[in-house]
């Protein structure tokens, strides 16, 4: 198991010195478990020939089997401590990530492990998995950036066009938007939607929160790209037939799985699923198994 580990770890970190720093072993410890684990399977399972490293065909078979399997071992750790489990959890989840319901839904963990002492921190998800890897931080939820493998994938959230709920487009002019700062997944979606359709348009209004992008918008300040589980009363979806096309939906994912080895993040990921899922079931969301 711990072979496995280190395999999946070394892609999720893109190297084996990242991935060494994250397990806490050295870099010669990890890159002698990938060995064996080749010899053992008797396949090449990472490509180190160019400069950034990848995955060969048998390592692209082993590596959905790998992280299942873990999950598995993990899941049994998790369930044989639970609801024993006790220690500190620094936990950062992205503003992007239900901002009304979150409280609730730790709260709601709180009361199911209560010898937890969960450290809670909401930013933006680029500096919330810069400080997991400064070690400020155990675990992240977050947006995963296209084309990253870091992370393990939970769920794909639908992304939709949204105005106050009496904003009135005028065509002809250029839209209006109201958007997080760059670099931004939503930011982007927003931005690629447009440039399909040649709708010509102008920033009106930047914040790096969610939540004052949100009121910006509700103002009648301008438009702008949101997850549903950001989505409040007032705020009226913008469909295709109106002239803003369906954004491709965004990966929110968990950083951090294996950093902790006292087994408590795994009870608190699985749970803020079950949660998140329960909670946007209606609105679309797709879990990633």
């Amino acid at each position: 198991m711990d072979a496995l580990r280190a395999f999946v770890t070394v892609v999720d970190a893109g190297g084996f010195t990242a991935a060494a720093d994250r397990l806490g072993r050295t870099q010669s410890a990890v890159s002698m478990k990938i060995k064996r684990l080749e010899e053992l399977l008797e396949r090449r399972l990472l490509d180190r020939s160019s400069r950034a490293l990848s995955l060969t065909p048998a390592g692209e078979r082993l590596m959905g089997h790998a992280r299942r399997l873990l999950a598995l071992n993990d899941e049994t750790v998790a369930f044989l401590l639970a609801p024993d489990a006790e220690g500190q959890l620094r936990f950062g989840v992205a503003e992007y990530f239900a901002p009304e319901h979150l409280p609730m839904i730790l709260a709601r963990f709180r009361r199911a492990y209560p010898r937890v002492r969960l450290d809670v921190q909401v930013g933006l998800s680029s500096d919330l998995v810069r400080d997991m890897d400064a070690g400020a931080l155990d675990l992240v939820i977050a947006k995963r950036d296209e084309g990253s493998a870091r992370g393990r994938v939970l769920w794909r959230e639908p992304v939709v066009w949204v105005a106050a709920s009496d904003w009135v487009d005028e065509p002809g002019t250029p839209l209006p938007l109201c958007l997080l700062p760059s670099p931004c997944i939503y930011r982007a979606r927003a931005a690629e939607g447009l440039e399909r359709t040649g709708r010509p348009w102008r920033t009106v209004y930047t914040s790096g929160s969610i939540t004052a992008v949100r009121a910006a918008v509700l103002a009648g300040l301008g438009v702008t790209t949101l997850g549903v589980a950001s989505l409040v009363p007032g705020l009226r979806v913008l469909s295709p037939e109106e002239g803003f096309p369906t954004p491709d939906p965004v990966d929110i994912a968990v950083f951090g799985e294996e950093r902790a080895r006292h087994g408590l993040a795994r009870p608190l990921v699985e749970f803020l699923v079950r949660e998140v899922q329960a909670l946007l079931a209606p609105a679309g969301l797709a879990a990633v198994a």
